[in-house]
């Protein structure tokens, strides 16, 4: 396989002036204000499969965003479109057809650019290590396969393998409106996952494991992250269901970081105005036990969610949702902050081809002071959920139902794997009954979280 020197390509057309000519075509166009969002990128996939390289996938994109907006009576009516022609003659014509299909759609008098306080400053993120784009591919596959080599050989048992696989994403962004800022940063993202299958007679189980960093030097070295899927992948070896019950379930990382998740979704701003998070109205309310604190933070450095300002141009920020159990505020973009009566929290999450929403950026729980052995030592019965299945949470009603599997824990101590069962619960009980958090705070992407423990949850088995 040939080397590839990995360079993000942005001669074709200035970004910045790309984004400059767009804007003022807007403005000829007869838009009264217009935002525009261009993204160039490369990205590269492999995986390894035993010692086979079932597939590598490199890509090139470019794609141009255009929102424009036309004042009308009762407010602003808005279009959005995008392109990857970035030649002068199309993105002019695209920006005409914008502006004709704002002005033949209904105004919203919330919508609108921010009333000003865009970012001043792009500070250093450590988005990106400059090394790090001349990687090749086949560095790439041989961190693939040293992990699928590393987790075949944890244990005779390892019988078969969904593969191990690597991905690296470079990108440029680039924003501006008419309300007169421009913003630039660059990014990065590497992984490495690795899903082993373990057997033991008639029974079969798959686990896996990952890592996830800006820089390659962020990530776990190949060999750990197959054993650790490999060792994942054996401890679920001979499940069993447990007969009904109501126990304490302890959330590991991984699993806990999918309720930090559903938070950040209950609080988002759409979901309040349109009344369909149960937490709707908790705001500077008690709702989860004193021990819990969850922060969205986008200027962490290195963090997989950073970036220096968001969809908007309005400069990220630190924004502390819950503190010692209070509901502190919702996560807030410029259109449903307008709806609430409240200034955007600088959560506005944009895609080239769509308009503004609200998403976080780097989220977690902030951990406590036990380990997770710790907490499963002192837990005299009870289930350590490693996998969750299915989509079974209402956030309107807060009711929870998740397909699980796991480890059974009896005296403190794990007995035997758990499999085909069902935990359920009201959301809004469970944040309340939160009774240890752990201290190991795991970072496999944009939300983290320790191990949670809930003093008490229904489990559906025999």
């Amino acid at each position: 396989m040939s080397e590839q020197s990995g360079a993000i390509e942005v001669k074709a057309n200035d970004a910045t002036a790309v984004v400059d000519e767009a804007l003022r075509c807007a403005t000829s166009e007869g838009a009264d204000a217009a935002d525009v969002v261009l993204v160039r990128g490369r990205s590269l996939e492999a995986r390894v499969r035993d010692e086979t390289v079932d597939f590598v996938k490199q890509a090139q994109e470019q794609i141009l965003g255009i929102r424009a907006l036309v004042a009308g009576e009762s407010g602003m009516s808005s279009a959005v479109t995008s392109t990857s022609d970035l030649a002068p003659e199309a993105v002019r014509k695209m920006v005409r057809e914008t502006v004709a299909l704002a002005r033949a759609t209904e105004a919203d008098p919330a919508a609108g650019l921010p009333d000003g306080g865009f970012a001043e400053e792009i500070p250093d993120l450590e988005l990106l290590d400059r090394a790090d784009e001349n990687t090749t591919a086949d560095a790439r596959i041989e961190d693939a396969r040293s992990a699928e080599q590393a987790a075949r050989a944890y244990d005779p048992r390892i019988s078969n393998s969904e593969g191990s696989q690597v991905g690296s994403d470079f990108s440029t962004v680039v924003y501006g409106n008419t309300a007169g800022f421009v913003g630039q940063y660059d990014s990065a993202a590497h992984s490495l996952f690795s899903e082993p299958i373990a057997g033991s007679g008639d029974n079969m189980q798959r686990d896996y494991w990952m890592t996830a960093s800006r820089a390659l030097a962020g990530l776990e070295p190949p060999a750990q992250v197959g054993r650790r899927a490999a060792e994942r992948a054996i401890r679920r070896l001979d499940a069993r269901r447990v007969p009904t019950t109501e126990c304490p379930v302890i959330f590991e990382s991984l699993q806990a970081a999918g309720l930090v998740r559903q938070i950040a979704g209950l609080v988002s701003g759409y979901a309040v105005y349109r009344e369909s998070s149960f937490l709707g109205d908790k705001l500077g309310r008690q709702i989860a036990a004193p021990s819990v604190t969850i922060i969205d933070d986008g200027r962490l450095p290195g963090g997989l969610g950073s970036k220096p300002f968001d969809g908007e141009g309005l400069p990220t920020r630190r924004n502390t949702i819950v503190k010692q159990g209070r509901l502190e505020t919702w996560l807030l973009d410029t259109y449903s902050g307008r709806k609430l009566g409240l200034p955007s929290t600088g959560n506005a999450s944009r895609g080239a081809g769509s308009p503004p929403g609200v998403g976080s950026t780097n989220l977690w729980l902030e951990p406590g002071s036990e380990t997770l052995d710790e907490i499963i030592g002192r837990t005299d019965r009870g289930l350590l959920v490693t996998e969750l299945l299915g989509m079974g949470f209402n956030p309107v009603t807060g009711d929870y139902s998740r397909g699980a599997a796991g480890l059974w824990i009896e005296n403190g101590e794990v007995v035997h794997a758990v499999e085909e069962i069902t935990i359920a619960g009201h959301f809004g009980k469970m944040l309340e009954e939160i009774d240890a958090i752990g201290s190991e705070l795991l970072w496999l992407g944009s939300v983290a979280a320790p191990p949670v423990r809930i003093a008490s949850m229904t489990i559906a088995g025999d």
